[in-house]
């Protein structure tokens, strides 16, 4: 994975870890038409599910002693969340009781140490490579995906559980691409 993506983004062979999440957090912000690792690579955009599971797999992969894991945050967006961290087109798409999200970040182990990592939105600010970068969604429950686990399927059965797709596909597709 780490090869693609150091083709794709232009990284050089020896490329840090500080370096690989900045060309993924670069990656503009949209979901691609095949919701995967490839069809993020391919279309050079992805979302928080498609950005973090690649960056799981670079991590895995190249710097397997980070023990790179998944997460899955549940959390209630209200509309003047959504206006402070996404901007007024998608608190326009939250109701005024709010709507149920999930959302996908990274953990990675720094020196002992569970870092998170989030990249989801290019505009956020970059990993320093020690300290946790802020989520961008709200305060929830997080949901740490099993070693081996499958993230995705995961993350669908969280969405069938909290969300209701008539509200949150709305929410999703007035999120601020690029």
């Amino acid at each position: 994975m780490f090869e693609i993506l150091k083709d794709r983004a232009g990284l050089t062979a020896d490329a840090s870890m500080v370096d690989v999440v900045a060309a993924v957090h670069r990656m503009p912000y949209g979901r691609p038409a095949v919701r995967s690792v490839e069809g993020a690579l391919a279309e050079w955009r992805g979302t928080c599910s498609t950005k973090h599971a690649l960056l799981a797999a670079v991590f895995a992969e190249r710097w397997p002693e980070s023990e790179p894991r998944l997460v899955h945050r549940v959390y209630r967006c209200t509309p003047e969340l959504a206006q402070r961290s996404f901007g007024a087109q998608a608190a326009s798409a939250v109701p005024a009781e709010g709507l149920w999200d999930v959302h996908r970040y990274l953990t990675v182990d720094v020196d002992g140490r569970r870092v998170v990592v989030d990249v989801t939105f290019p505009s956020g600010p970059s990993w320093d490579g020690a300290a946790t970068m802020p989520l961008a969604c709200g305060p929830g429950t997080d949901h740490v995906v099993d070693a081996g686990g499958d993230a995705d399927a995961d993350k669908r059965a969280l969405e069938r559980e909290w969300c209701d797709p008539a509200v949150r596909e709305p929410f999703i597709a007035a999120l601020p691409e690029g």
